[in-house]
Protein backbone atom coordinates (compact mmCIF):
# COMPACT_ATOMS: atom_id res chain seq x y z
CA UNK A 1 0.00 0.00 0.00
CA UNK A 2 1.43 3.65 -0.93
CA UNK A 3 0.63 6.58 0.84
CA UNK A 4 0.15 9.35 -2.09
CA UNK A 5 -3.02 10.68 -0.81
CA UNK A 6 -1.54 11.79 2.44
CA UNK A 7 1.74 14.12 1.57
CA UNK A 8 1.55 16.58 4.02
CA UNK A 9 0.80 16.89 7.83
CA UNK A 10 0.38 14.45 10.51
CA UNK A 11 -0.76 11.59 9.09
CA UNK A 12 0.05 8.10 7.76
CA UNK A 13 -2.01 5.95 5.76
CA UNK A 14 -0.39 2.32 6.61
CA UNK A 15 -1.57 -1.33 6.02
CA UNK A 16 -3.66 -2.75 8.20
CA UNK A 17 -1.40 -5.82 8.48
CA UNK A 18 1.91 -3.10 8.86
CA UNK A 19 0.02 -1.46 12.61
CA UNK A 20 2.50 -1.86 15.42
CA UNK A 21 2.19 -2.69 19.04
CA UNK A 22 1.85 1.34 20.37
CA UNK A 23 -0.88 1.80 17.46
CA UNK A 24 -2.88 -1.41 17.95
CA UNK A 25 -3.36 -0.18 21.61
CA UNK A 26 -4.96 2.59 20.75
CA UNK A 27 -8.49 0.89 19.77
CA UNK A 28 -10.36 -0.38 22.36
CA UNK A 29 -10.28 -3.86 24.27
CA UNK A 30 -12.54 -6.08 22.62
CA UNK A 31 -14.51 -7.00 25.97
CA UNK A 32 -14.98 -3.00 26.56
CA UNK A 33 -16.68 -2.03 23.17
CA UNK A 34 -16.20 -4.57 20.69
CA UNK A 35 -17.16 -2.57 17.63
CA UNK A 36 -13.78 -0.38 18.53
CA UNK A 37 -11.35 -2.89 19.15
CA UNK A 38 -7.93 -3.92 16.85
CA UNK A 39 -9.85 -7.77 16.90
CA UNK A 40 -13.04 -6.56 15.14
CA UNK A 41 -11.48 -4.00 12.70
CA UNK A 42 -9.22 -6.84 11.79
CA UNK A 43 -11.48 -9.65 11.29
CA UNK A 44 -13.42 -7.13 8.70
CA UNK A 45 -10.04 -6.67 6.77
CA UNK A 46 -9.63 -10.60 6.83
CA UNK A 47 -12.84 -11.68 5.95
CA UNK A 48 -15.02 -9.14 4.48
CA UNK A 49 -12.93 -7.17 2.37
CA UNK A 50 -15.41 -5.66 -0.59
CA UNK A 51 -13.73 -6.79 -4.15
CA UNK A 52 -11.04 -4.26 -5.11
CA UNK A 53 -10.46 -2.55 -1.42
CA UNK A 54 -7.87 -3.38 1.14
CA UNK A 55 -7.82 -2.32 4.74
CA UNK A 56 -5.71 0.03 6.17
CA UNK A 57 -5.52 3.12 9.52
CA UNK A 58 -4.79 6.58 9.15
CA UNK A 59 -2.75 7.61 11.63
CA UNK A 60 -2.80 11.13 13.17
CA UNK A 61 -1.07 12.60 16.53
CA UNK A 62 -3.16 10.19 18.65
CA UNK A 63 -5.78 9.36 16.54
CA UNK A 64 -6.18 5.57 14.40
CA UNK A 65 -9.39 6.15 11.47
CA UNK A 66 -9.92 2.81 10.12
CA UNK A 67 -10.31 2.36 6.65
CA UNK A 68 -10.82 0.79 2.93
CA UNK A 69 -8.68 1.96 0.46
CA UNK A 70 -8.07 0.90 -3.29
CA UNK A 71 -4.71 1.31 -4.63
CA UNK A 72 -3.29 3.54 -1.55
CA UNK A 73 -6.44 6.03 -1.44
CA UNK A 74 -8.66 6.33 1.04
CA UNK A 75 -12.23 5.48 -0.27
CA UNK A 76 -14.52 4.78 3.32
CA UNK A 77 -14.58 4.25 6.91
CA UNK A 78 -13.62 0.32 7.90
CA UNK A 79 -17.10 -0.95 8.32
CA UNK A 80 -19.43 -3.77 6.59
CA UNK A 81 -22.76 -4.67 6.83
CA UNK A 82 -22.11 -6.73 9.94
CA UNK A 83 -21.15 -3.25 11.99
CA UNK A 84 -23.20 -2.34 14.52
CA UNK A 85 -21.26 0.69 14.76
CA UNK A 86 -18.04 2.09 13.57
CA UNK A 87 -16.11 3.88 16.08
CA UNK A 88 -12.65 5.33 14.83
CA UNK A 89 -10.64 6.34 17.37
CA UNK A 90 -10.36 10.07 17.44
CA UNK A 91 -8.00 10.94 20.01
CA UNK A 92 -7.97 13.85 22.85
CA UNK A 93 -8.64 16.38 20.00
CA UNK A 94 -11.10 15.04 17.50
CA UNK A 95 -11.27 18.43 15.63
CA UNK A 96 -7.58 18.22 14.82
CA UNK A 97 -8.59 14.46 13.78
CA UNK A 98 -10.82 16.32 11.68
CA UNK A 99 -8.66 18.96 10.18
CA UNK A 100 -6.14 16.88 9.00
CA UNK A 101 -8.92 13.59 7.97
CA UNK A 102 -9.66 16.69 6.14
CA UNK A 103 -6.80 16.64 3.57
CA UNK A 104 -6.94 12.98 2.96
CA UNK A 105 -10.93 14.26 1.67
CA UNK A 106 -9.79 16.71 -0.63
CA UNK A 107 -7.63 14.40 -2.65
CA UNK A 108 -10.86 12.67 -3.66
CA UNK A 109 -14.67 13.53 -5.33
CA UNK A 110 -16.34 11.56 -2.32
CA UNK A 111 -15.02 9.41 0.92
CA UNK A 112 -17.80 8.03 3.07
CA UNK A 113 -18.01 7.35 6.61
CA UNK A 114 -20.91 4.56 7.59
CA UNK A 115 -22.78 3.06 10.79
CA UNK A 116 -21.57 6.27 12.86
CA UNK A 117 -23.45 6.13 16.01
CA UNK A 118 -24.46 10.53 16.98
CA UNK A 119 -23.55 10.25 20.56
CA UNK A 120 -20.15 9.43 20.15
CA UNK A 121 -17.52 11.14 21.91
CA UNK A 122 -15.94 13.61 19.80
CA UNK A 123 -17.38 12.59 16.55
CA UNK A 124 -19.61 15.70 16.29
CA UNK A 125 -16.10 18.09 16.54
CA UNK A 126 -14.75 15.78 14.16
CA UNK A 127 -17.13 16.19 11.24
CA UNK A 128 -17.72 19.96 12.26
CA UNK A 129 -13.62 20.13 11.52
CA UNK A 130 -14.05 18.28 8.27
CA UNK A 131 -16.90 20.54 7.32
CA UNK A 132 -14.59 24.16 8.63
CA UNK A 133 -12.03 22.66 6.27
CA UNK A 134 -13.96 22.82 3.34
CA UNK A 135 -15.43 19.46 2.52
CA UNK A 136 -18.98 19.13 2.46
CA UNK A 137 -20.69 16.16 5.00
CA UNK A 138 -23.66 15.02 3.74
CA UNK A 139 -24.96 13.74 7.11
CA UNK A 140 -27.64 10.66 6.18
CA UNK A 141 -29.25 8.32 7.95
CA UNK A 142 -28.00 4.54 8.04
CA UNK A 143 -29.97 2.60 9.87
CA UNK A 144 -31.71 1.97 13.21
CA UNK A 145 -30.09 -0.24 15.77
CA UNK A 146 -32.89 -1.57 18.40
CA UNK A 147 -31.74 -1.79 22.34
CA UNK A 148 -32.98 -1.41 25.52
CA UNK A 149 -31.51 -1.58 29.17
CA UNK A 150 -31.79 -4.49 31.69
CA UNK A 151 -31.78 -4.83 35.22
CA UNK A 152 -31.96 -8.22 36.05
CA UNK A 153 -29.94 -11.85 35.76
CA UNK A 154 -33.69 -13.79 35.49
CA UNK A 155 -35.12 -14.31 32.41
CA UNK A 156 -38.82 -14.41 34.38
CA UNK A 157 -38.12 -11.23 35.66
CA UNK A 158 -37.49 -9.97 32.88
CA UNK A 159 -40.20 -11.52 30.56
CA UNK A 160 -42.85 -10.12 33.64
CA UNK A 161 -42.02 -6.59 32.67
CA UNK A 162 -42.74 -7.02 29.08
CA UNK A 163 -45.99 -6.20 27.60
CA UNK A 164 -48.69 -9.24 28.58
CA UNK A 165 -48.89 -10.11 24.82
CA UNK A 166 -45.55 -10.99 24.49
CA UNK A 167 -45.60 -12.40 27.75
CA UNK A 168 -48.46 -14.83 26.72
CA UNK A 169 -46.60 -15.83 23.57
CA UNK A 170 -43.79 -17.01 24.28
CA UNK A 171 -44.53 -18.92 27.38
CA UNK A 172 -46.99 -20.67 24.87
CA UNK A 173 -44.35 -21.32 22.66
CA UNK A 174 -41.93 -22.62 24.96
CA UNK A 175 -44.81 -25.14 26.19
CA UNK A 176 -45.12 -25.91 23.15
CA UNK A 177 -41.19 -26.53 22.06
CA UNK A 178 -40.77 -28.33 25.28
CA UNK A 179 -40.12 -32.29 24.45
CA UNK A 180 -39.87 -31.73 20.97
CA UNK A 181 -36.76 -29.81 20.73
CA UNK A 182 -33.25 -29.10 22.86
CA UNK A 183 -30.78 -26.01 23.49
CA UNK A 184 -27.62 -25.85 22.89
CA UNK A 185 -25.33 -23.22 24.58
CA UNK A 186 -22.02 -22.41 23.33
CA UNK A 187 -19.86 -20.06 24.80
CA UNK A 188 -16.15 -21.09 24.75
CA UNK A 189 -14.20 -23.70 22.02
CA UNK A 190 -15.96 -26.69 23.65
CA UNK A 191 -18.61 -27.73 21.00
CA UNK A 192 -18.09 -24.91 18.64
CA UNK A 193 -16.73 -26.74 15.54
CA UNK A 194 -20.04 -28.57 15.87
CA UNK A 195 -21.84 -25.17 16.76
CA UNK A 196 -20.91 -23.62 13.79
CA UNK A 197 -22.03 -26.44 11.05
CA UNK A 198 -25.22 -26.02 12.61
CA UNK A 199 -25.65 -22.55 12.37
CA UNK A 200 -24.48 -22.80 8.77
CA UNK A 201 -26.72 -25.49 7.91
CA UNK A 202 -29.47 -23.53 9.40
CA UNK A 203 -28.72 -20.51 7.83
CA UNK A 204 -28.11 -22.59 4.37
CA UNK A 205 -32.10 -23.61 4.24
CA UNK A 206 -33.93 -20.40 5.78
CA UNK A 207 -35.34 -17.57 4.27
CA UNK A 208 -31.82 -15.63 4.57
CA UNK A 209 -29.88 -13.68 1.46
CA UNK A 210 -26.70 -15.44 1.22
CA UNK A 211 -24.14 -13.66 3.13
CA UNK A 212 -22.14 -10.83 1.31
CA UNK A 213 -19.08 -12.87 2.48
CA UNK A 214 -19.95 -16.37 2.43
CA UNK A 215 -16.97 -17.16 5.41
CA UNK A 216 -17.88 -14.31 7.89
CA UNK A 217 -19.76 -15.78 9.78
CA UNK A 218 -17.74 -18.95 11.15
CA UNK A 219 -14.31 -16.35 10.81
CA UNK A 220 -16.69 -14.36 13.46
CA UNK A 221 -17.83 -16.85 16.30
CA UNK A 222 -14.02 -18.02 15.84
CA UNK A 223 -12.79 -14.71 17.24
CA UNK A 224 -15.30 -13.74 19.13
CA UNK A 225 -15.15 -17.37 21.05
CA UNK A 226 -10.91 -16.88 20.79
CA UNK A 227 -11.92 -13.64 23.15
CA UNK A 228 -14.34 -15.30 25.19
CA UNK A 229 -17.21 -13.05 23.52
CA UNK A 230 -19.01 -15.63 21.42
CA UNK A 231 -22.84 -16.78 23.06
CA UNK A 232 -24.14 -19.11 19.99
CA UNK A 233 -27.34 -20.65 20.81
CA UNK A 234 -28.73 -23.62 18.45
CA UNK A 235 -32.60 -24.93 19.07
CA UNK A 236 -32.85 -28.92 17.16
CA UNK A 237 -35.40 -31.44 16.84
CA UNK A 238 -34.15 -35.16 16.31
CA UNK A 239 -33.98 -34.45 12.99
CA UNK A 240 -31.25 -31.72 13.47
CA UNK A 241 -30.84 -28.19 14.10
CA UNK A 242 -33.75 -25.81 13.49
CA UNK A 243 -32.70 -22.31 14.53
CA UNK A 244 -29.67 -20.33 15.21
CA UNK A 245 -28.01 -17.44 16.90
CA UNK A 246 -25.26 -16.06 17.80
CA UNK A 247 -24.62 -13.14 20.34
CA UNK A 248 -21.39 -11.00 21.32
CA UNK A 249 -21.53 -9.95 24.77
CA UNK A 250 -19.11 -6.60 25.40
CA UNK A 251 -18.84 -3.61 27.74
CA UNK A 252 -21.85 -4.65 29.28
CA UNK A 253 -23.83 -5.37 26.85
CA UNK A 254 -25.27 -8.39 24.84
CA UNK A 255 -25.43 -7.82 21.20
CA UNK A 256 -27.23 -9.98 18.52
CA UNK A 257 -25.35 -10.44 15.59
CA UNK A 258 -27.21 -13.17 13.14
CA UNK A 259 -30.05 -15.55 13.43
CA UNK A 260 -31.73 -17.53 11.39
CA UNK A 261 -34.11 -20.63 11.59
CA UNK A 262 -35.48 -22.77 8.72
CA UNK A 263 -39.05 -22.17 8.03
CA UNK A 264 -40.18 -25.99 7.66
CA UNK A 265 -40.63 -26.05 11.30
CA UNK A 266 -42.59 -22.50 11.66
CA UNK A 267 -45.71 -24.61 13.78
CA UNK A 268 -42.43 -25.07 17.00
CA UNK A 269 -41.71 -21.28 16.42
CA UNK A 270 -38.42 -21.87 16.52
CA UNK A 271 -36.83 -17.97 16.22
CA UNK A 272 -39.02 -16.83 19.04
CA UNK A 273 -38.10 -20.42 21.30
CA UNK A 274 -34.24 -20.07 20.83
CA UNK A 275 -34.25 -16.66 21.18
CA UNK A 276 -36.45 -16.83 24.77
CA UNK A 277 -34.05 -19.46 25.81
CA UNK A 278 -31.09 -17.54 24.62
CA UNK A 279 -31.98 -14.37 26.90
CA UNK A 280 -32.10 -16.82 29.60
CA UNK A 281 -28.68 -17.92 29.41
CA UNK A 282 -26.87 -14.51 28.60
CA UNK A 283 -28.47 -12.55 31.73
CA UNK A 284 -27.79 -15.62 34.04
CA UNK A 285 -24.41 -15.86 32.50
CA UNK A 286 -23.58 -12.23 31.93
CA UNK A 287 -25.62 -9.87 33.86
CA UNK A 288 -25.79 -7.74 31.20
CA UNK A 289 -27.01 -3.79 31.57
CA UNK A 290 -28.25 -3.64 27.98
CA UNK A 291 -29.63 -5.68 25.40
CA UNK A 292 -28.65 -4.93 21.87
CA UNK A 293 -31.07 -6.50 18.98
CA UNK A 294 -28.65 -5.43 16.26
CA UNK A 295 -28.74 -3.10 13.06
CA UNK A 296 -32.10 -3.08 10.84
CA UNK A 297 -35.96 -1.99 11.49
CA UNK A 298 -37.10 -5.68 11.56
CA UNK A 299 -40.46 -6.02 13.20
CA UNK A 300 -40.08 -8.69 15.37
CA UNK A 301 -37.19 -6.50 16.93
CA UNK A 302 -39.69 -4.47 19.19
CA UNK A 303 -41.22 -6.89 20.61
CA UNK A 304 -38.17 -7.44 22.82
CA UNK A 305 -36.61 -4.24 22.95
CA UNK A 306 -38.06 -1.18 22.50
CA UNK A 307 -35.27 1.66 21.85
CA UNK A 308 -34.22 2.49 18.04
CA UNK A 309 -30.74 4.38 18.33
CA UNK A 310 -30.27 5.96 14.89
CA UNK A 311 -27.17 5.41 13.23
CA UNK A 312 -25.74 7.64 10.55
CA UNK A 313 -23.98 7.97 7.77
CA UNK A 314 -21.56 10.91 6.47
CA UNK A 315 -20.81 11.81 2.85
CA UNK A 316 -17.69 14.11 2.57
CA UNK A 317 -18.17 15.93 -0.46
CA UNK A 318 -15.25 17.63 -2.26
CA UNK A 319 -17.03 20.70 -4.24
CA UNK A 320 -13.79 21.42 -5.94
CA UNK A 321 -13.64 18.10 -8.09
CA UNK A 322 -16.69 17.58 -10.83
CA UNK A 323 -17.94 14.44 -9.37
CA UNK A 324 -18.44 16.00 -6.31
CA UNK A 325 -20.18 18.30 -7.31
CA UNK A 326 -22.03 15.69 -8.98
CA UNK A 327 -22.52 13.67 -5.74
CA UNK A 328 -23.75 16.72 -4.27
CA UNK A 329 -26.34 17.04 -6.67
CA UNK A 330 -27.44 13.67 -6.45
CA UNK A 331 -27.96 13.97 -2.65
CA UNK A 332 -29.88 17.33 -2.54
CA UNK A 333 -32.55 15.50 -5.40
CA UNK A 334 -32.98 12.64 -3.76
CA UNK A 335 -32.96 14.69 -0.39
CA UNK A 336 -35.71 16.25 -2.38
CA UNK A 337 -38.10 13.56 -3.11
CA UNK A 338 -37.72 12.02 0.31
CA UNK A 339 -39.13 15.44 1.56
CA UNK A 340 -42.07 15.19 -1.20
CA UNK A 341 -42.79 11.42 -0.57
CA UNK A 342 -43.47 12.23 3.18
CA UNK A 343 -45.32 15.35 2.54
CA UNK A 344 -47.09 12.99 0.13
CA UNK A 345 -47.79 10.15 2.90
CA UNK A 346 -48.96 12.84 5.31
CA UNK A 347 -51.81 14.42 3.05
Amino acid sequence: MTADDITAGPARLLAWSALDAPTIARFAHPTADLFASHLWFDLLARAAAPPGLIAGCVITADAAIPVWSRQGRVVAGLSSPYSLAFTPRLGATPAAAGRTFARIARRHATLRLDALDPAQPGLAPFLDAITSSGIIVQRFSHFGDWQAPVETDRFDAWLAARPGSLRSTITRKLKRARGATSFSFIDSEAGLAAGISAFEQVYAVSWKQPEPFAAFNAACMRSLADAGLLRLGILATASGPIAAQYWAVSGGRAMLLKLAHDEAHTALSPGTVLTAQMLAAILARDRPTALDFGRGDDPYKRLWVDQRHERIGALLINPRRPAGVLALVRGQVGALRRRLRQRKDNT
